[in-house]
């Protein structure tokens, strides 16, 4: 039998769209538990509400902010989270 049978991913990337992960993603991804998460954000609201739900189990590890559209309101938030264990 396979010794990494039944066990979840290790690292899990996320891009999710303007409306964020939204709460069946964040479920999902507590489910899984992997140890470390990035989510790589293009509205700090909808980030802001996921991580209200996942800093119950992850811990924020690094962040940074991109401007990837020049002159524009417009940023991208990369966020490292790491599980508490």
């Amino acid at each position: 039998m396979d010794a990494d049978a039944g066990r979840g991913p290790d690292f899990v990337l996320a891009d999710p769209p303007r409306a964020g992960l939204g709460p069946a993603a964040v479920s999902r991804i507590l489910e899984l538990g992997p140890r470390k998460l990035v989510i790589v954000a293009c509205d700090p609201a909808t980030l802001a509400r996921d991580l209200a739900l996942l800093t119950q189990r992850y811990e924020i590890e690094r962040l940074a902010m991109v401007d990837l559209f020049p002159q524009t309101f417009h940023i991208e938030t990369i966020i490292g989270l790491v599980r508490k264990d």
